[in-house]
C-alpha cells in the first residue's frame, strides 16, 4: 500500500486565500479576523451594490420620453425595457415597433394612437383604425414633425387658446361625447376613464394635430390659385348631379366659396402626398414588427392628414 504524503508549503511561500484557515480568510477579505463583523461588512457591500443597481434601472426607466426617444436601427430590435425579479421571469414594459430616422416609435405610442381614435368618429371614411394604419399615421406624423423642427418650429406651434377651442368643439359636437354629456366636467372625466384616456394625453394629441395642420396650410396652400372656370365646372359636373329630381339646388354664387375650398384642398393633397412620399424615401424608416407592416396602398398623405385629425380629401 502506498503511503499518503503530506505536502507542506516551503518556508516563506505565500498560501493562497483558498488554503487559508477561516480566520486568515476573513482577514484577507475584510481586513479583520472576526467572522461576524466581516460577514456584516460583506452583506452591507452587497446591499449597497444592489441599491445602486436599482437606482440605475429606475433612472433608465424614468428617462424615457415619448417624443424624444433616440435609437439606432441596429439596436432597435433588442431595445426593450424590462424589469426582473430574482424568482420571476423578466416582464416587458415597452418595446420599439418602428424607427424613423433614429427616432423610436414605441408600442405604448401605438396603444395611445389606438385609444385616441375614439376622438375621430368613422376615421373620415377610412373605417376602423387597425394597428397597421395606426403605425402608418405615427410614421407620417413623425416625419412631418421632424421636418417642422428643421424648417420653422415656432410658426407652427399651437397656442393654448387654439387647443382649448378644439377641445371644446370635441366635447360639444363629437356624437359619442354628446351622448355621455362630455360638456360637463363629470361627463368628460367619465368619458376619458371609459376609453383609457387622460386629459393630458388628449391635449398633447390636439396640440400636435393643430401644429401639423398649420404646417400643411402654410407650406402648401400659399401660391395655389383656383380659376373661376374650375369652380363652375365643379358645380355643374360634381355638385348638381348629387341632387335628386325635385330637390332645390343652391345657386352657384352661394356655394362658390365652399367649392373653392374643396378644390384648394384637393390640390394641397396632391402636393402634400408627393412631398411626403419623397420625404419617406429620403429618410430611414424601419418597421421592426412584421405583423405591423401595412399591406394597404393608402397614400402617406392620407395617413398623415388623418393623424392630424382631418378628413380624407382635406
Amino acid at each position: 500500500m502506498s503511503k499518503k504524503r503530506t505536502i507542506r508549503p516551503e518556508q516563506g511561500a505565500q498560501e493562497s486565500p483558498q488554503a487559508l484557515k477561516p480566520a486568515g480568510y476573513f482577514s484577507a477579505i475584510c481586513g479583520t479576523t472576526e467572522v461576524v463583523p466581516c460577514y456584516k461588512i460583506r452583506l452591507h457591500v452587497h446591499f449597497l451594490a444592489a441599491s445602486a443597481l436599482s437606482v440605475t434601472i429606475g433612472l433608465g426607466l424614468v428617462s424615457r420620453a415619448q417624443d424624444a426617444v433616440q435609437i439606432s436601427p441596429t439596436a432597435a430590435a433588442q431595445a426593450t425595457v424590462t424589469t426582473a425579479a430574482p424568482t420571476a421571469r423578466p416582464v416587458v414594459l415597452d418595446r420599439v415597433v418602428a424607427v424613423v430616422n433614429n427616432r423610436a416609435i414605441l408600442a405604448s405610442d401605438l396603444d395611445d394612437e389606438m385609444r385616441l381614435a375614439v376622438l375621430d368618429p368613422g376615421e373620415g371614411g377610412l373605417g376602423v383604425l387597425t394597428p397597421q394604419r395606426a403605425l402608418e399615421q405615427l410614421i407620417a406624423r413623425t416625419l412631418i414633425q421632424q421636418q417642422i423642427r428643421q424648417e420653422d418650429t415656432e410658426s407652427a406651434e399651437a397656442s393654448q387658446a387654439e387647443v382649448n377651442a378644439r377641445l371644446e368643439d370635441i366635447r360639444k359636437d363629437l356624437p359619442i361625447c354628446a351622448r355621455q354629456n362630455c360638456a360637463t366636467e363629470e361627463g368628460w372625466k367619465k368619458f376619458l376613464t371609459a376609453h383609457g384616456l387622460t386629459a393630458d394625453l388628449v391635449e398633447r394629441s390636439l396640440r400636435r394635430r393643430i401644429q401639423i395642420l398649420s404646417f400643411i396650410e402654410v407650406r402648401f396652400r400659399q401660391g395655389i390659385r383656383i380659376d373661376p372656370q374650375q369652380i363652375e365646372n365643379y358645380y355643374k359636373e360634381t355638385l348638381r348631379p348629387q341632387y335628386h329630381a325635385g330637390e332645390t339646388i343652391p345657386p352657384l354664387e352661394q356655394v362658390a366659396p365652399r367649392i373653392e375650398e374643396i378644390l384648394l384642398q384637393q390640390q394641397v393633397n396632391v402636393l402634400f402626398d408627393d412631398w411626403l412620399k419623397n420625404l419617406r424615401k429620403q429618410g430611414d424608416v424601419e418597421v421592426l414588427d412584421p405583423a405591423l407592416e401595412s399591406p394597404s396602398q393608402e397614400s402617406p398623405a392620407a395617413a398623415a392628414v388623418q393623424a392630424a385629425g382631418g378628413k380624407r380629401g382635406i
